[in-house]
């Protein structure tokens, strides 16, 4: 019953993932990328203070709180806050004319990228990854074919280069997680990428408060739900369930990102931009996404 319970909230957080990305694309309507960037992420950070406090204060009452090298926490939070506002503003900056679907499947990129990275480290790579490589980069060719040729608008470089930056933050993570707590480093990475973003916000944007106003409901959603509640119920939903149906659950925060484009158009009364063309691109990486998170077979 708990795997069930913990899988919903793993397909819940996919969905708010997913919808996050209309939430991204509509706030560029009012307000530019450092401008939504920055004061998602504080919101963000904000949200998992009180998170933190709740879950130590737990641990403690348990007797399960350890001892922690805060100079590792804090190390690690700066780390991932600095590649998370490098990755979140290439993302932002192609949602200027990029739709929410289209993005969706193209940032889920970094699920195959992050095995090919470890290919090139040292970790074998078997046929099933070259395989799942091939695919997105088919996929990828329609997603950026026109019609009449292959190109790469500004928008689709900045989301292939923001995979490929969530693809280091992954490993990253993966490096600091287990020697500090990852609520609290997520918490100060947040916190990192919002500050990061208050130079470029007064150099080159400077919003208006009644743009901000205007965006308020898609900034909050960004903030609140994607950074705060979805983080925490992934952090919920991972415990019991096996990482691999885990990953598989999360990748279709893709899916979800074209099904929020479709009902949002229609609810707007705006005609989808993506093509039959492009949807069918999308199957084909979301087919490579699938097959990059399934187990590879051992011999008994």
């Amino acid at each position: 019953m708990n795997k069930l319970r913990n899988s919903s909230f793993l397909l819940l957080t996919s969905i708010i993932w997913g919808l996050a990305f209309i939430a991204q694309s509509v706030g560029m309507d009012y307000i530019k990328p450092f401008t939504f960037n920055g004061i998602r992420s504080l919101i963000g950070g904000v949200v998992l203070i009180p998170l933190v406090f709740i879950l130590r204060c737990r641990a403690n009452r348990r007797g399960e709180l350890q001892k922690e090298n805060k100079k590792v926490l804090i190390t690690g939070g700066i780390c991932c806050g600095v590649i998370l506002f490098i990755a979140s503003t290439l993302q932002q900056y192609a949602l200027v004319d990029t739709s929410p679907g289209k993005a969706g499947f193209m940032t889920a990129l970094y699920i195959v990228i992050v095995p090919m990275i470890g290919g090139f480290t040292g970790k074998k790579t078997g046929i099933k990854l070259i395989i799942a490589v091939i695919a997105s980069l088919i996929g990828l060719y329609f997603l950026c074919f026109d019609g009449e040729k292959f190109t790469l608008a500004p928008g689709d470089i900045y989301l292939i280069l923001a995979a490929t930056m969530f693809s280091i933050h992954i490993l990253v993570i993966d490096y600091f997680s287990p020697k500090a707590d990852g609520v609290a480093m997520s918490c100060i990475q947040f916190i990192i990428c919002g500050l990061l973003s208050v130079l470029p916000i007064i150099l080159f944007e400077k919003p208006e408060l009644s743009a901000i106003i205007d965006a308020k409901a898609a900034i909050l959603y960004a903030g609140v739900m994607s950074c705060g509640v979805a983080y925490t119920l992934q952090i919920v939903g991972q415990k019991g369930v096996n990482p691999t149906l885990a990953s598989l659950i999360l990748s279709l925060e893709s899916v979800f990102a074209l099904l929020g484009e479709f009902v949002y158009s229609k609810i707007t009364g705006n005609p989808s931009t993506l093509s039959h063309r492009e949807i069918f691109g999308c199957a084909i990486v979301f087919f490579a996404i699938i097959l990059a998170q399934l187990p590879d077979k051992r011999k008994t």
